[in-house]
């Protein structure tokens, strides 16, 4: 697997140790116009890694540095996403500049070097996340259009185990809390929730499958390995 070296200035030391990945898109034209950003002194963003529409690999930060890719963000009780997870941007023109699928290329150097993190960090599959489930008030990326599910056969994140429960036991939102879910909004959480769960239906309205996935997701996270 060929990564091609492009240091970015943006980058610090960790205060932690690393157990998740984080993967977003780009939001911008091409993959060019990304790469030129993310290393440009005055953009004070930066990635891990970069896969542009035909598959190759541009890493601007060593992992063991902190990049500056999450922001503000939040999971399972860490308010500082960047520094125990690396970053992973595919190039894509995002909602901003006509949001379009991910080309198997793209997807298949993901998996590639996405394996290579993971046993290298030994990051757990429930802290294999897109940047809305950690950013909920300000991101939707990388959006209804990733294959999520793929990935989790790939052994790279989780998907909800079939359940019939019923919702009448707890809300939605003590749900996503309980996966991990900042709960501030509720609104923007059940959205990136059902971008990740339950793309053919991002609407805001927690209805029984989305109960359903949300019991799934806990069954799976909680099972043993």
């Amino acid at each position: 697997m060929k990564i091609i070296k492009t240091p970015s200035p943006h980058f610090n030391e960790r205060l932690c140790p690393i157990d998740a990945l984080i993967i977003h898109y780009t939001d911008m034209l091409n993959a060019e116009e990304a790469l030129a950003w993310l290393i440009n002194p005055a953009s004070q963003v930066s990635a891990h890694y970069l896969i542009d529409e035909e598959g190759l690999i541009y890493q601007m930060v060593e992992e063991d540095r902190r990049a500056w890719h999450a922001g503000k963000s939040f999971w399972q009780g860490c308010t500082n996403m960047n520094s125990c997870s690396i970053g992973i941007e595919l190039a894509n023109p995002g909602h901003t500049h006509g949001y379009i699928p991910f080309p198997e290329a793209q997807i298949n150097s993901l998996i590639k070097i996405s394996k290579d993190i993971q046993n290298r960090w030994g990051i757990p599959s429930s802290r294999i996340l897109g940047h809305s489930d950690i950013a909920p008030q300000r991101k939707q990326d990388p959006g209804h259009l990733f294959p999520w599910k793929s990935l989790a056969q790939e052994g790279l994140g989780l998907w909800p185990l079939s359940t019939k429960e019923e919702k009448q036991d707890k809300n939605f939102v003590s749900l996503l809390a309980e996966i991990g879910y900042e709960t501030v909004s509720p609104s923007h959480t059940l959205l990136a929730f059902q971008r990740h769960f339950q793309p053919h239906k991002i609407d805001g309205i927690a209805d029984q499958e989305t109960y359903s996935l949300l019991h799934g997701l806990l069954t799976t996270q909680n099972k043993p390995i």
